[in-house]
């Protein structure tokens, strides 16, 4: 209920922006405005739309599944029940899965080995959830993935593959906009490569969206935005370009953004 009366705010900071935007003399730049916003909200309700969502995969992290079991018995990267940081390194190659894992399919899973869920019973909200829970652990944390494993080196290649693969009605490619126009922005969101640090700021509420957004998310919005058929979530497709991209942006010395989730 306080999500609800919390999002249905977002109407009336929109409308007021849309009235404050047609009186200015001067158009505002979008994603000065989508501050002033994100800093209205936190100012009237005290808390940001990603915190809730923190907070509920929190709930739903230490809930026990069939099994008995809840996702502390789960490694993320640092050992069981080690959550601090683990974003940061991630995706890296499991051997109790023997497969490389971003965090949201690491979530889903030991949703399935350790809680005991069925695929077909575990909802994309509540990963998404969990995932941002995890992730807010990790605030500023540098980024960390340096694919060594030979199956992280795979993983590494392929997404570097489907990075500069020109495909779909419009003969597009993710280089084609985040290489080629990097440092411009569309509508609210700054275009960047990876070498600037792009996969950093997910996951993320987008406030003109009303909803949050994953970083296998972000690459779905991105293929459907170019008319590419988008990846099915926890697929390799999702995983070998984070990792070529986190790499990328590993040799680049960056960090991931301060928590709660930032407006883009």
């Amino acid at each position: 209920m306080k999500r609800i009366y919390l999002l249905t705010g977002l109407a009336l900071l929109g409308l007021g922006a849309l009235v404050a935007y047609t009186q200015a003399q001067k158009p505002l730049d979008p994603f000065e405005e989508a501050m002033r916003q994100r800093q209205m909200y936190l100012e009237t309700f005290g808390v940001l739309p990603g915190e809730l969502f923190a907070e509920e995969g929190k709930e739903l992290f230490h809930r026990k599944g069939p099994s008995g079991k809840t996702l502390e018995a789960c490694d993320f990267g640092k050992g069981p029940g080690v959550l601090e940081g683990v974003y940061a390194i991630l995706p890296k190659y499991f051997p109790d899965s023997k497969r490389v894992e971003d965090l949201e399919s690491r979530v889903y899973t030991c949703m399935q080995t350790v809680q005991g869920y069925k695929p077909q019973e575990i909802k994309r909200d509540e990963v998404r959830a969990i995932t941002t829970y995890i992730a807010s652990l990790s605030s500023k944390a540098k980024i960390q993935v340096v694919p060594k494993h030979p199956a992280e080196l795979a993983m590494y290649n392929l997404g570097r593959e489907l990075w500069y693969t020109r495909a779909g009605p419009r003969d597009m490619s993710c280089a084609v906009c985040h290489d080629q126009y990097a440092g411009q922005r569309v509508r609210l969101s700054p275009v960047r490569s990876p070498k600037q640090g792009l996969g950093n700021e997910w996951p993320a509420y987008r406030f003109e969206e009303d909803r949050l957004y994953t970083f296998e998310d972000r690459i779905n919005f991105c293929y459907e935005s170019i008319g590419i058929p988008k990846p099915e979530f926890y697929s390799e497709p999702h995983i070998a370009l984070a990792t070529y991209i986190l790499a990328e942006a590993t040799k680049a010395g960056h960090s991931f953004e301060e928590l709660p989730f930032f407006t883009r």
